[in-house]
């Protein structure tokens, strides 16, 4: 429920203007308020005034709009709040079941009945709806990014195929990002702490990169958000460093920022490189692997181990050993094929593979958009 907190964070666009990484310009506006909670009453939203996460006033940037009704997580425009007290028990924002378009059935201890209806129209549990239009939001590196027609070309680049026609991905991955310098402006200096410093506005807040606050501007009740970094926040140096508990506290920022838009974080450990220990792959990704993962069970968000995934692909594909003992430009056969001139990027049908296993894994971990599955 909004409460109160320090003033309201100031307007968009004051780009950032360093180099390297995190010169991409960002909008200004502090991880702001989170808005009221549902306290039902025909799927509105109530909350008022200003959220108070982060103890930051105001902003649309961390938390949804204050005092949102109809439109907001939960119900839907005309959708009853019996979902349990409150209308928001039972799984998350927009758990409560009611009737208004793009209503979702109550989960967990709101059940599936309600005043507009057991699912909502056209609405299943935990999803977008059975007829509803989903978006896919996709947050990563290199690994995930789009690229070009050639190396290097990551997965979420060729994710959208494996979806029907009511899918839309919108892939906002980026190449040599850590999760925080694909959040906010980060400094090339290190504070007392032991993480980079952030750029911050005239309130002390950090300031964000635009795309993210383009992805909270755009998300909507029933979407999706995937999260998959951990490749160059082990980096020694500012500004791709981050700590291991930066970063699991900045995927629990990522997926309640979701969660109160009614959409669904998903969270990726970071796939793997290629490497090999005889005949077989090996994991390359360490603690960040076990992060995502702890992360995944602290902020109760689904975790698709894409590097586990990722190793036994390649062992089953018999890349290991590698000829050669590493991927170059003269590496030729399916580990040629797979990887661009190095052992962490792929080429398309590499990307395609990698795609492919994330896919599978929304099937065999029950996450509701595999019904979107082509």
């Amino acid at each position: 429920m909004g409460g109160t907190g320090g003033s309201a964070p100031t307007g968009a666009g004051n780009g950032g203007t360093g180099g390297g990484a995190s010169g991409d310009g960002g909008a200004s506006g502090a991880l702001g308020g989170v808005a009221g909670v549902a306290t039902g009453g025909s799927g509105a939203t109530s909350g008022s005034g200003a959220g108070t996460t982060g103890g930051f006033a105001g902003s649309d940037v961390l938390g949804g709009a204050s005092g949102a009704s109809g439109s907001g997580a939960p119900g839907g425009a005309s959708g009853g709040s019996s979902g349990g007290a409150s209308g928001s028990s039972g799984g998350g924002a927009g758990a409560a079941s009611g009737g208004g378009a793009g209503g979702k059935a109550g989960a967990g201890s709101g059940g599936s009945a309600g005043k507009g209806g057991s699912a909502g129209k056209g609405g299943s549990a935990g999803g977008g709806g059975a007829g509803g239009k989903v978006t896919i939001w996709i947050a990563g590196d290199s690994t995930v990014a789009t690229g070009g027609s050639a190396c290097p070309i990551g997965w979420g680049g060729v994710f959208d195929p494996l979806f029907d026609d009511r899918v839309t991905v919108t892939n906002s991955a980026v190449g040599g990002r850590s999760v925080r310098t694909w959040l906010y402006n980060v400094g090339t200096t290190m504070d007392s702490s032991g993480e980079c410093v952030l750029a911050r506005d005239g309130s002390g807040n950090p300031t964000i990169q635009a795309r993210w606050q383009a992805m909270l501007t755009g998300m909507k009740a029933g979407d999706y958000l995937f999260i998959q970094f951990g490749i160059n926040d082990s980096s020694a140096t500012c500004d791709r460093h981050v700590g291991l508990a930066a970063f699991k506290e900045s995927y629990g920022m990522m997926a309640q920022a979701a969660k109160d838009r009614g959409a669904h974080p998903i969270f990726l450990t970071p796939v793997s490189s290629i490497a090999c220990s005889g005949t077989s792959a090996r994991g390359t990704r360490g603690g960040f692997v076990t992060a995502t993962q702890e992360a995944g069970t602290q902020y109760g968000v689904p975790v698709i181990d894409l590097h586990a995934l990722s190793v036994a692909l390649y062992t089953s594909r018999g890349f290991c050993p590698v000829p050669g003992g590493d991927v170059s430009a003269s590496t030729t056969g399916p580990v040629g094929e797979f990887f661009c001139d190095d052992h962490t990027h792929f080429d398309r049908p590499g990307a395609v593979a990698i795609a492919g296993i994330v896919g599978e894994a929304l099937r065999t971990q029950g996450i509701p958009l595999a019904a979107y599955l082509r």
